[in-house]
């Protein structure tokens, strides 16, 4: 396993939980917003070989992991990216970060998306995962991943089986992650206060009619950006895509065949290598 340092870091909103390891530029990656979701979490099989290029820096977004859990007053007077975004930008100042490269999957890749367009001064480049907010479906919502994630923590509460149902919708081929990853994405999912959070914010995007429609201001994102998505993808479409490949300006999309939402886990070392190959462009 890694070596990783670990910070609890105030902000004004709350405490964020930070881990970090390797040197080298910064790369904040930002973790999605599943049950159980937490930057370790959701990024560790890839750590060891993009810590030999970067400072990897692996912030809990507000709700998950070990930050602060949003009350039902702060979703009522801002949307989960608005509180994520104010909470990240404190919390990468206090750890002394300015410029940054900068890595968001799902819930974690429209707060990647809402940080660049607010300071675009400080993001060297981006790289997006299936991200929300930027993308505008052709299909019907909520989708299927979407609805797993709605179902997990109601209908009689949590479960492996439901933990397995949830996986299924991420990825192509549930087969090659066995009992052992459902068990521990199961155990990280049955916090109380999580719990109780995660109902407050499934609340929340129901009554804001889901993410905030950061698609409007794709126009403000000044870093180069690379698109990674998953041809098979049934949380967040691929067909999502194509707005944001016409107003990023500086942006270049790789689709994985037989792959859904987590490229990081189903293309391991595809991903890896055309991150590092990216973020090291001059």
């Amino acid at each position: 396993m890694t070596e990783l340092k670990h910070h609890r870091v105030p902000t004004s909103l709350g405490e964020i939980a930070v881990a970090e390891t390797g040197e080298g530029p910064v790369l904040v990656m930002l973790h999605g917003g599943g049950p159980g979701a937490s930057g370790v979490g959701n990024y560790h099989q890839n750590l060891a070989s993009l810590a030999r290029h970067f400072r990897v820096v692996l912030p809990d977004q507000p709700g998950f992991g070990g930050s602060y859990r949003p009350t039902d007053e702060d979703l009522a007077e801002r949307s989960i990216t608005e509180i994520t975004v104010d909470a990240l930008f404190q919390a990468l100042d206090s750890l002394g970060v300015d410029g940054f490269h900068l890595l968001g999957n799902s819930l974690g890749g429209a707060a990647a998306i809402a940080m660049a367009q607010q300071r675009p001064e400080r993001v060297a480049r981006l790289v997006l995962m299936a991200p929300g907010g930027g993308w505008l479906p052709s299909g019907p919502t909520p989708t299927e991943g979407q609805k797993e994630m709605f179902r997990y923590y109601n209908g009689g509460g949590p479960s492996e089986k439901k933990m397995a149902a949830f996986i299924r919708t991420m990825v192509y081929d549930h087969k090659q992650f066995g009992a052992d990853v459902v068990k521990a994405r199961y155990e990280a999912s049955l916090d109380d206060s999580h719990i109780a959070f995660y109902h407050r914010y499934n609340a929340a995007f129901a009554r804001r009619g889901g993410m905030d429609p950061l698609w409007r201001d794709l126009h403000r994102i000044k870093a180069p950006t690379l698109l990674l998505w998953g041809r098979d993808d049934r949380t967040i479409t691929l067909d999502g895509a194509q707005l944001m490949l016409r107003q990023i300006q500086d942006v270049q999309l790789h689709v994985f065949g037989r792959c859904g939402h987590w490229v990081q886990l189903e293309r391991r070392p595809e991903f890896e290598e055309l991150v590092v190959g990216f973020l090291g462009e001059r």
